[in-house]
């Protein structure tokens, strides 16, 4: 199990300083989809270079001309690279062919799709290395959460990694685990908390266990 850093609500400088306190406890930071809205990939490039042990994710969240998003966030120096579940079949099939020309990966998030099981298999068929479940800000707001999602996914897929992601705190971390995705996603879990680098080391700690 590894541990992503997802910062969502930063400018570059920020993000570095807060990278900064939690490096020794993550093992992927992800450059969220509003840094990217509002900093462009430059913001991957600059994190990679300034941090280049740590994986980094690029969350454009790609729905459409997917073979030339995947190359241009590879070319900033990402190493994974999100595209959304519901994209079109070939969409998706042009990501994972493009990830694999630049020896990159792909997240699939699977926010907004209502079949799961049935997507998920069909998205471990097409060769992804990633599928998330992910309950957004606007469905957390309403106190639902992925882990039911998450047996699903874990149940049908034979090859990609799974992933969680959205909401996750230190209090609800030892449910998660108990579910063992590959990797668990944590933003506001740390970066709201008043002791970052604590509860990151606790986090990265519990996340060993098991």
């Amino acid at each position: 199990m590894e541990l992503q850093l997802a910062l969502d609500l930063v400018n570059i400088p920020e993000a570095k300083e807060l990278i900064k306190e939690v490096e020794p406890y993550i093992d992927i930071v992800e450059i969220g989809t509003p840094v990217v809205i509002n900093e462009g990939l430059r913001a991957v490039k600059e994190i990679k270079a300034a941090f280049p042990d740590l994986k980094v994710l690029a969350d454009l969240k790609v729905m459409d001309a997917a073979g030339y998003e995947v190359m241009k966030a590879s070319e900033a120096g990402a190493d994974i690279i999100t595209i959304l579940g519901v994209a079109e079949d070939m969409t998706i099939k042009g990501a994972v062919e493009e990830a694999k020309n630049q020896q990159k990966q792909i997240l699939v998030d699977m926010i907004g799709v209502h079949d799961i099981e049935g997507r998920a298999k069909e998205l471990d068929a097409f060769g992804v290395d990633y599928i998330c479940v992910h309950t957004g800000y606007d469905l957390q707001a309403i106190g639902k959460n992925s882990f039911e999602d998450l047996m699903t996914i874990k149940r049908v897929v034979k090859h990609a990694k799974v992933a969680v992601a959205g909401g996750i705190k230190l209090s609800t971390l030892p449910e998660v685990i108990k579910a063992k995705p590959d990797l668990i996603i944590v933003g506001g879990g740390i970066t709201g908390s008043e002791d970052k680098p604590a509860t990151a080391a606790e986090m990265q700690k519990l996340i060993k266990q098991g």
